[in-house]
């Protein structure tokens, strides 16, 4: 068990990254720190560790309090690894020498004990067959396997993530987040700070959203994701969930659009190819044909995705004249999109609605069954 008692983290250019933390951790709880950048949650769990060292308060794990003078910070390390976003593993060693050396220089391990975890290990995150390998001969995404496994060779009870997937590629997201997906069965305790939000939801008992240097609301995933109780919270939740754009200008920017969607479905784990047909469908409606047909078109885009129902939804408001899906004159591409299973769409005039348009367009993607 983790106590965080009043922690306080002050810098010398006078910026405060934590304020007031006061946490209980219990033992097997896997808990992801979510937030906007710059509110101290990498921070936490360096102070965690002890790598950065806390102005005031105090940490204890397992009635030991580690702030204080005296205290065998190599003893509690033995206790808790970290995996960082930049890998940290040494260049000039094989992978199985990355794995082996701390075993023998910290535990004290035999070059044979050392040898078989690390082949346990590295079988383990599927990576058995790069053993002879040196660092810049793999992927960004098996580095990070690579880390993990040198983490676990240590037998830690505690595992401290911090960002493990935000320096990959979008490709190699997801084998690292199925190495971490089995650990969060294992019993131990871990704590993960990430910016992916499905992936939190889905791997965690508990979620820490973090504000302003404090844990400003803490809960369940089911808590914080669908019934956040205090407004940054439920603004930040918001803001996750439904991108909006407000198209004044026949000169609108689409690739500044089809950059965030990118990002919005990374967050998300959207398929690529969902993505391409809402933003298909986004420009031939809202730029080649309403706005096209305007001096001063008014329209309002927003793109929501359910995790429930699997939904990607583009919602268009507008005003001026009617467009009809069925009618325009679009391309080939657009037309063909309209009749897959997988896209719905439904238009009606709005009476008396809240943010003044006449019209609006719903269109829903789904993803194709057999490939899920």
């Amino acid at each position: 068990m983790i106590e965080i008692k009043h922690l306080r983290k002050e810098f010398d250019d006078e910026t405060i990254p934590l304020k007031d933390i006061n946490v209980t951790i219990n033992n097997g709880d896997v808990i992801s720190i979510i937030g906007p950048s710059g509110t101290g949650k990498s921070t936490l769990l360096r102070c965690i560790n002890m790598l950065c060292e806390p102005t005031s308060g105090s940490i204890i794990v397992d009635g030991q309090d580690i702030t204080k003078r005296g205290c065998n910070l190599n003893e509690v390390r033995k206790k808790m690894g970290m995996v960082f976003q930049s890998f940290n593993l040494f260049g000039h060693l094989t992978v199985i020498e990355n794995i082996m050396n701390p075993q023998i220089t910290l535990l004290g391990r035999s070059r044979q004990e050392a040898y078989d975890k690390a082949m346990y290990l590295l079988d383990s995150v599927g990576l058995s067959s790069k053993v002879f390998s040196y660092p810049d001969e793999l992927s960004g995404g098996q580095q990070q396997r690579i880390a993990i496994a040198r983490t676990l060779a240590m037998d830690p009870d505690i595992i401290l993530f911090d960002e493990p997937t935000s320096a990959l590629d979008p490709s190699m997201i997801g084998e690292v987040q199925s190495v971490i997906k089995v650990l969060a069965k294992s019993g131990r305790t871990m704590m993960i700070v990430t910016h992916e939000m499905d992936f939190a939801r889905k791997i965690s008992n508990r979620i820490f959203f973090m504000y302003d240097g404090t844990i400003y609301e803490e809960g369940s995933p089911k808590d914080i994701f669908e019934h956040p109780k205090r407004e940054k919270t439920r603004r930040f939740i918001q803001r996750l969930s439904t991108l909006s754009y407000r198209i004044d200008s026949t000169d609108f920017d689409m690739e500044s659009i089809s950059e965030e969607l990118q990002k919005y479905g990374e967050k998300l784990l959207i398929e690529a190819e969902r993505l391409t047909k809402l933003t298909l469908a986004l420009e031939e409606i809202c730029i080649n044909n309403i706005a096209a047909e305007s001096d001063n078109p008014d329209i309002l885009v927003k793109v929501e995705y359910s995790e429930k129902l699997d939904v990607l939804t583009m919602i268009i408001k507008y005003n001026g004249n009617t467009f009809d899906i069925k009618e325009a004159k679009s391309s080939k591409v657009f037309l063909s999109l309209l009749e897959e299973p997988t896209t719905t769409y439904q238009q009606k005039d709005l009476v008396d609605d809240k943010e003044g348009f006449s019209h609006q367009i719903e269109m829903n993607f789904k993803w194709q069954e057999e490939q899920k």
